[in-house]
């Protein structure tokens, strides 16, 4: 089989699989972001009440620029939520809300995979920076060690792909957790909580699935080389 038809086979999918996905989230994200929610708090508010519930106060809550934006820093241990989530009163405003919290309750529990995945963060800059220069150098000089070399290190950036995925699941069945315990979402308002979350989580799932194809893709190509 030429690299060409391997590369279709490997890519293909994944790519078709990502760009149903980004649909996906898509659709889900616009139609509960008009649906308000009942309690009439804000994202900000849902996390911060989420927050003082579980005895974490060391947490800030900020604005951050640009959608889709929203995310976790244990470095700093900030929750940052993008403008659409952080002032508005949706259902997807508390959901993304409400999972970004679930980062910071795994924070504060020492939730194992979090914690590896933070100490893997300065290893996989690295290792992104790198194996493509690494593997146009080992083609371009028919260097094959260089290629395996560089194969070894996109190797970690797809382990941190795979690490992730129970990151975000946990993080999302924390947030669904705490929306229903703390009264933060109806029964209509949960379950639309739930679909932007899956919706979320499969782009994830299908990020990891992409770079294991190209790892497997460059595995394959190179040993037939």
């Amino acid at each position: 089989m030429n690299n060409l038809l391997l590369y279709a086979l490997f890519a293909v999918p994944p790519l078709i699989l990502g760009l149903a996905a980004q649909g996906w989230l898509r659709r889900t994200v616009q139609r509960f972001s008009v649906q308000p929610l009942s309690t009439g708090l804000t994202g900000a508010e849902v996390a911060e009440r989420i927050l003082v519930a579980n005895g974490v106060r060391d947490v800030k809550i900020v604005p951050a620029e640009g959608a889709l934006t929203d995310h976790y820093d244990p470095r700093t241990k900030t929750v940052a939520l993008s403008e659409p989530v952080y002032g508005q009163r949706s259902i997807t405003a508390a959901a993304v809300a409400a999972h970004e919290v679930g980062h910071a309750l795994q924070h504060a529990q020492a939730y194992a995979p979090l914690a590896f995945r933070t100490a893997m963060f300065p290893a996989v800059a690295f290792a992104s920076n790198l194996w493509i220069i690494l593997l146009l150098a080992g083609f371009f000089l028919q260097a094959v060690g260089l290629v395996w070399l560089a194969i070894g290190l996109y190797a970690i950036a797809v382990l941190f792909h795979v690490v992730t995925l129970p990151v975000e699941f946990d993080a999302s069945r924390r947030a669904g957790i705490q929306m229903q315990q703390l009264g933060l979402a109806s029964g209509g308002e949960a379950a639309g909580t739930r679909k932007v979350l899956t919706a979320a989580a499969s782009t994830y799932v299908v990020g990891a699935l992409a770079a294991i194809s190209q790892l497997v893709f460059l595995v394959l190509s190179t040993q037939n080389r």
